[in-house]
């Protein structure tokens, strides 16, 4: 019989037969077995007795499988005589359990460079009960339309496994809801909270946003030559960045006051000398705290512009010249020579 079935239900059994009359004939029915069963006796049109075996306790399968019973028949002789028969009640399987997750929430971290195909996590359900009500499918219940894009459970093993590639800098967590349900109408549902770990796959990034590609070479320390903006995409560590030019260069970088390194600035260290560089090649370079580092650059081409800070230089300091008394009127005596470093107007040279 089914564990649904009502108690107070009814079942007849095998009646006893004797061929005796009178008080030796059949007398009564005794039932022994366990609480779950009695025994009720209906008398027939002709007064026979009529047992029928009577459901006292609700049945679970999951707790008795079967119940071994055994009804005694009873005569009135002296002595009494009796004859017995074994009952085996078959409990039947009814789907009266939901499946029931292992976990309620299931937590993974995986970093965002997790291979393809990987399996991310594998979520549990049982069911008590037997054949396909205790058969368990899994689904997914409640799922965003980017992460049903690169996750796929396996409705059979509950397996969840990646079929696109994880961006931290994208999406840096996943929830989802999944269900397990048996081959009624039962389930149970389970969380799913997948966290993305950041892996450094970003190199740090320089934009010049604005710079002079002149600038006098009279113009004062502190001049500012450049404004930069440096982002890194990772974070932790691996979006920490660190920025530096060249040694030996008339330029130094500020960082800025509200961060580390994200704006900095290209300033004039010293004094310039066009007369000694014409213009100046700069290499900014951005590393990051990864392990191991990535790093970028950026190049700022800055001419400098001629400023009048260099006078004319005569050849010599003094020139002396002997000449004859009748030299003609008109006659060169000497050429005096000077020169000066500046350029254009600056570097023309006159005389007087």
């Amino acid at each position: 019989m089914s564990e649904a079935t009502a108690p107070g239900s009814r079942f007849p059994l095998a009646e006893a037969h004797d061929p005796d009359s009178g008080t030796n004939s059949l007398q009564r029915y005794e039932l022994s077995g366990d609480e779950h069963f009695s025994l009720a006796v209906q008398a027939g049109p002709g007064g026979d007795q009529r047992p029928e075996l009577v459901l006292a306790k609700a049945l679970d399968r999951e707790e008795v499988a079967f119940h071994e019973l055994v009804l005694r028949a009873s005569d009135g002789g002296d002595p009494a005589r009796t004859g017995t028969a074994r009952i085996r009640v078959v409990v039947l399987d009814a789907n009266d359990n939901a499946p029931v997750f292992s976990q309620a929430e299931y937590t993974v971290r995986v970093p965002e460079d997790v291979p393809v195909g990987s399996v991310l996590v594998a979520v549990t359900a049982s069911d008590a009960d037997e054949g396909l009500n205790g058969q368990v499918k899994y689904s997914l219940k409640k799922i965003t339309d980017k992460a049903s894009k690169i996750l796929q459970l396996d409705a059979g093993t509950g397996t969840l496994t990646l079929i696109g590639t994880l961006d931290f800098e994208e999406m840096p967590s996943y929830e989802l809801e999944v269900q397990a349900h048996d081959g009624g109408s039962l389930f149970d549902t389970a969380k799913v909270v997948i966290t993305v770990t950041d892996v450094n796959d970003n190199g740090p990034e320089i934009s010049v946003r604005s710079a002079l590609s002149e600038i006098s070479e009279d113009a004062s320390s502190g001049t500012v030559v450049a404004l930069l903006h440096v982002q890194d995409r990772d974070s932790g560590s691996n979006g920490e960045v660190r920025c530096s030019i060249g040694e030996s260069l008339p330029f130094r970088l500020e960082k800025s006051f509200e961060d580390y390194y994200r704006r900095p600035e290209l300033v004039l260290a010293k004094a310039l000398d066009r007369e000694e560089a014409v213009f100046h090649e700069l290499v900014l370079r951005a590393s990051d705290g990864g392990d191991p580092a990535r790093t970028g650059t950026a190049r700022i081409r800055v001419v400098v512009l001629d400023a009048n800070d260099n006078a004319p230089v005569f050849s010599q300091a003094e020139y002396t010249v002997r000449v004859p008394e009748d030299v003609p009127v008109g006659s060169v005596l000497v050429t005096l020579t000077a020169s000066d470093a500046d350029e254009g107007l600056n570097g023309h040279v006159k005389y007087i």
